[in-house]
């Protein structure tokens, strides 16, 4: 009897989770449908705006010259690149050094010491507005490569379009194997809260910037406060691309990942603290919600699979027992093909990538339960060499 109750009790569970996956599928297929690509657009006749670059790097020694040599490269007529070093602890100033004399687009500015209050990144994205000329910011990360026409192609969509802000889905890179696994998983839930087609719906108040590519009007920019109004945001491309919607400016998210590579997460160690940084802010924001959102995560990404190991051990003599095996099987069936589309539709990725999606998943729910644990703590995230504390910091990155 307590045993049918049980078993009862987790097919009810398990049909939820179906129902869930049925949503965020048709969510992914709908986002893949309507997202609008940044090439594919009749341009009107415009002018060229002076665009302003800027590309805060700390510690990026691998990664800042492949960065610098695409934008060198930009077939756009009117640019300057202006590269901020964060208090790198490796050769960093020494690439934007020489680059800045080899080329004259490049502008090398060493960022003083960051303020107490401030997230490393937004502060050298400050430090590199104070010295932009141009009519139009264009944000990026050193770890970006970038096609020849994808600055060009920014400027007419902004300007055809009549945007304040433009920003670009990337092809979101992967270095080593635990960040392949685990990527498919995290993002079947960008094609629901953060996707362009919400983004893009002026009825919709979700607003979000990919850090790797967004382009906005100077005016626009001082408009929502600049980097300053985000400056204790721990995911601050996120908080100013809601800062943008909030405000009533008009902004468009795009598909670009055939133009703009960026790398998502470089180890098992950047993985790890990418994930926390995502709930790290649910849990300032509220904590009850936030061990709520996690227990949805484990079990809309991982918990189909152990049962239906269960109910494969305690085989399918009883009512009970079989609808436990059924309902897990379909939702463990549901999982994969999330996986698999995103794979196949949104990754550069291979098929068995997906196929170890329930390892990726494990990752994904301890990284979040990390976040739980550590978000009060006085080193609870680390990055780019940094270690933060965020107990005091008001984070609104993404809404509840």
């Amino acid at each position: 009897m307590i045993v049918d109750i049980f078993n009862y009790s987790l097919t009810a569970i398990l049909i939820g989770i179906c129902g869930a996956w049925v949503f965020l599928l048709k969510s992914m297929l709908t986002s893949f449908k309507m997202t609008p690509y940044l090439d594919d657009f009749k341009s009107s006749n415009h002018d060229n705006p002076k665009v302003s670059i800027i590309l805060p790097a700390r510690n990026e020694e691998e990664f800042l010259s492949k960065c610098l040599d695409t934008l060198i490269d930009q077939d756009y007529p009117n640019y300057e690149i202006i590269v901020i070093d964060d208090s790198s602890e490796d050769s960093t100033w020494k690439i934007i050094s020489e680059y800045a004399k080899q080329s004259t687009k490049v502008i090398p500015v060493s960022a003083r010491p960051k303020p107490e209050g401030w997230m490393g990144k937004n502060w050298a994205c400050m430090e590199g507005y104070k010295k932009a000329t141009g009519e139009l910011l264009l944000f990026t990360d050193a770890d970006t490569k970038h096609s020849k026409n994808v600055i060009s192609l920014a400027v007419s969509h902004l300007l055809t379009f009549n945007l304040d802000a433009l920003t670009v889905i990337p092809k979101m890179v992967s270095l080593d194997w635990w960040t392949k696994i685990t990527l498919p998983m995290i993002s079947t839930f960008l094609h629901t809260r953060f996707s362009a087609v919400r983004v893009n719906d002026p009825t919709k108040k979700t607003g979000y910037f990919f850090g790797s590519f967004f382009i906005i009007t100077k005016k626009t920019y001082d408009s929502v406060g600049t980097h300053e109004g985000v400056k204790q945001e721990i995911i601050e491309d996120g908080a100013l691309g809601k800062k943008v919607k909030d405000s009533g400016h008009k902004m468009k998210m795009v598909r670009g990942d055939h133009l703009v590579d960026a790398i998502w997460a470089r180890d098992k160690s950047t993985l790890w603290n990418a994930l926390k940084r995502l709930m790290i802010p649910l849990y300032l924001q509220s904590p009850g919600i936030a061990v709520g959102i996690f227990f949805a995560v484990l079990f809309l990404l991982f918990m189909p699979f152990p049962i239906l190991a269960y109910s494969g051990i305690v085989g399918f003599d009883t009512l009970s027992n079989s609808l436990v095996l059924v309902s897990s099987l379909i939702a463990s069936i549901l999982i994969y093909v999330g996986a698999i589309t995103e794979v196949k539709k949104g990754l550069d990725l291979k098929l068995v990538h997906a196929v170890l999606g329930p390892i990726g998943s494990l990752v994904v729910v301890l990284g979040f339960l990390s976040g739980l644990f550590q978000a009060k703590k006085s080193s609870s995230v680390s990055w780019r060499g940094r270690n933060y504390s965020m107990k005091d910091h008001i984070q609104d990155s993404i809404r509840i």
